[in-house]
């Protein structure tokens, strides 16, 4: 690849996953200042045509699909973003331990996060959140919690593989705590696998929250969910298709970012 598309050792794909996530950002933060019509304002306009009013047409319920795709943006990336934090802090520290430890503590370790991967994600999801409720706080939860294994199982192993290194070895030698060892020589130079199955995790996060909203699972309404508004729109394909599949493109963007984002290197 010409090192001209490469940006601090970041290939073109991630780059462009970077750009893609950038501008969902900033038309979800900026969605107040943009001139939109109030997502949940509902008029007499129903199931109206793209126009110049309604760029994207209007909803059942009259409502300005072109904002509420934009205000979906808030709840999607506060979502995924709440998946890979939560995945994260539980995923890493458990890794590293397991990893630095090994012998019978990793093995009990490895075998929990065998059991977790084991199970289906998207029904153990699915599952706790129709006995705890589908606020945006539960979802962000539920899908961490059934994504910290697979945070965990990547970092033990390369855990593994960096604990054999010369300068972990004379660190050892010398008396270091595994603490220290652990957070000085170790973490760092597994950091950049962390944040490319953060950015996996993320992308998880938000596909899984749209399918459990496509499910009637998802963020209570009225609140703009790109989920929702693929399952409300199925019923009206006919003649407003828009009210799908704008909101369907968003979320496959999105997701397509993040894992652009988190996509190894060429």
């Amino acid at each position: 690849m010409p090192r001209w598309l490469k940006l601090r050792g970041y290939s073109f794909r991630q780059l462009l996953g970077l750009i893609i996530i950038i501008a969902f950002a900033t038309l979800g933060i900026l969605a107040p200042y943009l001139g939109l019509y109030d997502p949940n304002q509902s008029s007499m306009d129903i199931l109206q045509g793209a126009s110049a009013t309604h760029w994207f047409g209007t909803d059942e319920l009259g409502r300005d699909i072109l904002s509420r795709d934009i205000y979906g943006i808030r709840v999607s990336l506060a979502v995924g973003l709440g998946v890979g934090v939560f995945a994260t802090v539980i995923g890493v520290p458990i890794g590293l331990f397991a990893g630095y430890s090994r012998g019978r503590t990793d093995l009990v370790i490895l075998q929990i996060i065998d059991l977790f991967v084991a199970l289906p994600a998207l029904i153990l999801a699915l599952l706790i959140t129709a006995i705890i409720g589908s606020t945006t706080i539960n979802i962000a939860l539920v899908l961490g919690f059934v994504m910290w294994p697979q945070m965990a199982r990547l970092v033990r192993g390369q855990v593994i593989s960096v604990r054999e290194t010369v300068y972990v070895e004379a660190a050892r030698a010398l008396g270091s705590s595994a603490v220290w060892i652990m957070r000085r020589h170790i973490l760092p130079n597994v950091m950049r696998l962390i944040i490319a199955q953060f950015a996996i995790t993320v992308a998880f996060g938000i596909f899984s929250s749209a399918s459990l909203s496509f499910l009637g699972l998802g963020v209570p309404p009225p609140t703009p969910d790109w989920g929702t508004m693929v399952r409300e729109g199925v019923q009206f394909l006919t003649f407003c298709p828009l009210m799908s599949i704008t909101p369907g493109a968003a979320v496959t963007l999105t997701v397509l970012g993040f894992y652009l984002l988190g996509s190894k290197d060429d």
